[in-house]
């Protein structure tokens, strides 16, 4: 369980940021992870997954421990709902599958996000309506310090939008090692009414759509609008749609009326980002190796072989004009490494 030592970090970060870490460790297992963790040399170890939610900004001095623990299966089920258990190594949108294929509802909509399993509670991640807390049952995570297990139910999590008590209190404190979901086996309930679900539905000649056509949709959708980070480096949704209230919204709709919007409540909506990094001019816009994607303004790209600084120096302004065009603070959805 020593490790590997220099190793190239470029093939574990979907930016393809080169950085170089003095130690690297991939466990399969929880009990090799707590091996590891014994290990004084992996303290203050950076946690990985499939890194397609961070952006690494200079060479490491830090030792890195890859998370590649596998298995997906039924652990408890009734006439109406199952429990799924996945590793937190699993490739995330290799869970939708296998649920989808076995007539299991509830995280279709968030086919073909990147990352794996692991990561997927921590940051609640969604998409086209739904989020992860919507099916959350539990899940099991170590202690970084003591090495004990605990699980995590919904009300432990504090989940918020695209937050959770993992980014927060107890952010560096635990290592997700499986989650489990509650999904549906009959009589799902679909989500289609957010973002182009039913156009794409249509496109396909769909009526009555199952579970496996709202993934199909949501991948051809997604496929039309998002880069591949295998052909080109990025790690999809850069930032959060902000979070505004209404009379903010009201007084936006005034300057801009054809301006996208979607209520939470009577107090809060949310303002797609991408929409306000393309009107601030910056959809399609590049500086070197380094912009926003052409199909998606909330997309940063290493178009080649850009830094983590470069990327992070265009994110800055990219933030910067949106708050002087809209008043607006952008936040990022990808996790800053120092």
């Amino acid at each position: 369980m020593e490790g590997k030592k220099m190793i190239s970090l470029k093939e574990f970060n979907t930016f393809g940021v080169q950085a170089t870490t003095p130690l690297f460790n991939e466990v399969k297992t929880s009990l090799a992870l707590q091996e590891v963790i014994k290990n004084k040399n992996y303290d203050n170890a950076l946690i990985i997954g499939g890194g397609s939610n961070i952006l690494l900004l200079e060479e490491f001095s830090r030792p890195v421990i890859k998370i590649s623990i596998p298995g997906i299966r039924i652990i408890n089920e009734s006439d109406n709902m199952a429990v799924v258990s996945a590793g937190a190594g699993v490739v995330w949108h290799d869970l939708v599958m296998w649920c989808v294929t076995n007539n299991l509802g509830g995280i279709e909509n968030l086919s073909l996000i990147p990352g794996l399993v692991g990561a997927a509670p921590i940051q609640n991640i969604g998409a086209y309506g739904v989020e992860l807390s919507d099916v959350f049952f539990n899940v099991v995570a170590i202690h970084r310090k003591t090495g004990h297990s605990r699980i995590f139910e919904a009300e432990d999590c504090a989940f918020g939008y695209r937050d959770s008590v993992f980014k927060q209190e107890l952010k560096d404190e635990y290592i997700i090692t499986t989650v489990r979901l509650s999904l549906t086996k009959k009589n799902h309930v679909l989500n289609t009414s957010y973002g182009n679900i039913k156009e794409s539905l249509d496109e396909m000649k769909v009526k009555n759509p199952t579970i496996d056509d709202i993934a199909k949709a949501v991948i051809r959708i997604r496929r039309s609008k998002l880069p591949d980070p295998k052909s080109l480096g990025n790690a999809g949704s850069f930032f959060k749609n902000p979070i505004v209230t209404q009379t903010e919204t009201k007084h936006l709709l005034e300057q801009y009326p054809n301006m996208p919007y979607y209520s939470i409540d009577d107090t809060f909506g949310k303002i797609p980002a991408g929409w306000l990094i393309e009107q601030a001019g910056f959809k399609g816009a590049k500086n070197g190796n380094v912009g926003m994607h052409t199909n998606q303004a909330l997309v940063l790209v290493n178009y080649g072989n850009a830094t983590g600084a470069s990327l992070w120096e265009y994110a800055k302004k990219v933030m910067a004009s949106v708050k002087e065009k809209f008043g607006i603070e952008l936040e990022t959805e990808v996790n800053i490494i120092l």
